[in-house]
């Protein structure tokens, strides 16, 4: 089993590090325990939102639906030949990570089969389960069974996980509005998309990152570095996209370089030695 438990582990860092150069770069830097499971979060979340957005010649209600079955058959019988699901519940097991986070994410990318416009419940509603709760499976990991410290930094991670999503939302509207007819924020019309809409939105967003860096700033030490190098990285693309006017946000994927995320990884390590972030 140590074999196929570490195949399986390995397959969801391989799936972390092709999709996304930013959170795998956060995640080599958190302590060495704290990688696989964050890598098999990732790894599961990735898988379903995949089905979601991408799987567009296929059933996806049906693959969407034997994805939920076979991950609650794989937590309840410890085992999965699926390795993403295999990862993942090993991770649920130890960590102790709660159904009902479970369920609200699969529910909310259940919910881009059937919405293309999310009102403000609906929005909210959706926030959570695709981001928030997230957030809340990772904190489970960092915190390693402490519940006092977790029930602590629940806000600020439920925080963490809103901003990232809105600023995918805002990043992705015309790939969201183009290939699958969705517009996230409530009452936004994309074609006619203007700047007191964006302003309205990104004072939201900073709102959520004020309160998310007062959580970072009191994790574990394994995790605090790793998950500020995420932040930084949003945080120089929600700049950019603050920086850029409505047009361009609905016309271009506005993005941070490569070389720049390496530019922020040594400036941050810096600021980590120094002690300077708290």
């Amino acid at each position: 089993m140590h074999l196929y438990d570490n195949t399986c582990n390995e397959c969801a860092q391989l799936i972390t590090n092709r999709y996304s150069t930013s959170f795998s770069m956060g995640i080599r830097v958190f302590d060495k325990k704290l990688r696989a499971p964050i890598y098999a979060i990732y790894g599961f979340v990735r898988f379903a939102d995949e089905i979601v957005d991408t799987f567009h010649q296929h059933d996806k209600a049906y693959l969407l639906d034997k994805f939920r079955k076979d991950t609650y058959e794989a937590i309840e019988q410890g085992i999965s030949l699926n390795p993403v699901l295999h990862a993942f519940q090993e991770v649920v097991r130890k960590y102790e990570i709660e159904q009902e986070l479970i369920d609200a994410f699969l529910d909310s990318m259940e919910m881009d089969l059937h919405f293309h416009n999310y009102e403000d419940a609906l929005y909210q509603q959706y926030i959570y389960g695709s981001a928030e709760v997230v957030g809340l499976m990772c904190l489970r990991v960092f915190c390693e069974r402490d519940t006092k410290n977790y029930e602590r930094l629940k806000p600020s991670a439920r925080s963490l996980g809103s901003a990232f999503q809105k600023i995918n939302f805002l990043r992705d509207m015309k790939s969201d509005f183009d290939d699958r007819g969705r517009v996230y924020f409530p009452g936004v019309d994309f074609t006619s998309f203007s700047q007191k809409e964006k302003d309205l939105i990104e004072a939201d967003i900073k709102k959520d990152f004020d309160d998310a860096y007062q959580g970072i700033i009191r994790l574990p030490k394994g995790a605090k570095f790793g998950v500020y190098l995420a932040y930084v990285y949003y945080l120089n693309l929600f700049k950019k996209i603050r920086q850029s006017p409505a047009t361009r946000v609905v016309n271009e994927r506005i993005r941070v370089t490569d070389r720049r995320k390496v530019f922020l990884l040594f400036k941050s390590a810096f600021k980590s030695r120094l002690g300077l972030i708290s």
